[in-house]
């Protein structure tokens, strides 16, 4: 999932298997499952006890799996993110095999007909998530500081695109946002963010009730309203207007639109 972009993420059409996944099935029967708008493909590979999944990223979409997998093992220690079972690189692109974790994706057809359970989950889950990962013991940083120094890179070789921003953002030059950027919000709570907290990323039970969170190739240390930006906005994407509010009193904090503003921005500006 990435900014407004996810609007174009969702169950594949007509996806390709990719040589490297097709190597890595050996026979086993494939389901695609999800594609990102940057190209990145994920199959269900297998059934019963030998279930699990293959996500596969191109290389020109810069997707690093192998940095995902590190976050991935690190976390599984504290809070139930899928687990990993192999990974490897061609020159095609990368891919890494993991466990399945219980649930069902909160945007599943079935959640989108429910959207207040939906969003309280998503809420509890984040809190969990937060209050699970030790900020002491994490190798891994998402820190403002890091996130606004790669912008400025990008937009020196004009990488930096307006059109592909939110609505929100567009009136703005690449100059105008990148000077907002440097008036920066205190930090208000250092927490491990997941990074790309997008509803999609959190996988619910039977009962309506997180179960585990996925796609954490961003996870590091930052401020919460770094991720309850996001987490928020991707209500008005998945389930529509007005459910914003309940799913920070599920996570247990009052709005803060100085810092949701921020670090939407900052998200929108983003690889």
């Amino acid at each position: 999932m990435a900014r407004p972009l996810i609007k174009l993420a969702g169950p594949p059409r007509n996806a390709t298997v990719p040589e490297a996944v097709a190597t890595v099935a050996a026979g086993r029967p494939l389901r695609a499952v999800w594609e990102n708008e940057l190209g990145g493909l994920t199959f269900e590979m297998g059934s019963g006890a030998g279930r699990c999944f293959v996500k596969w990223a191109p290389t020109a979409s810069g997707i690093d799996l192998d940095a995902e997998a590190a976050r991935l093992r690190w976390a599984e220690t504290f809070t139930p993110v899928p687990r990993v079972l192999d990974q490897g690189q061609d020159d095609t692109g990368g891919w890494m095999v993991t466990a399945p974790i219980a649930g069902e994706c909160a945007v599943a057809e079935r959640w989108k007909d429910d959207p207040a359970r939906a969003v309280e989950a998503v809420g509890t889950g984040l809190r969990a998530m937060h209050d699970a990962l030790p900020v002491e013991e994490c190798p891994f940083s998402w820190s403002r500081h890091d996130r606004v120094l790669d912008a400025r890179r990008r937009a020196s070789v004009g990488l930096l695109e307006s059109e592909r921003w939110h609505p929100a953002h567009r009136s703005l030059t690449v100059d105008m946002a990148l000077g907002l950027l440097d008036d920066a919000p205190t930090v208000d709570k250092l927490v491990v963010c997941h990074g790309d907290a997008c509803a999609p990323n959190t996988m619910l039970s039977d009962d309506g009730r997180w179960s585990g969170h996925t796609d954490l190739g961003a996870l590091g240390v930052a401020d919460s309203w770094a991720d309850l930006a996001i987490a928020t906005w991707s209500t008005q994407w998945n389930y529509g207007p007005g459910w914003e509010d309940r799913l920070l009193a599920a996570y247990g904090i009052a709005g803060d639109p100085e810092r949701m503003r921020y670090y939407r921005l900052l998200w929108d500006l983003g690889p």
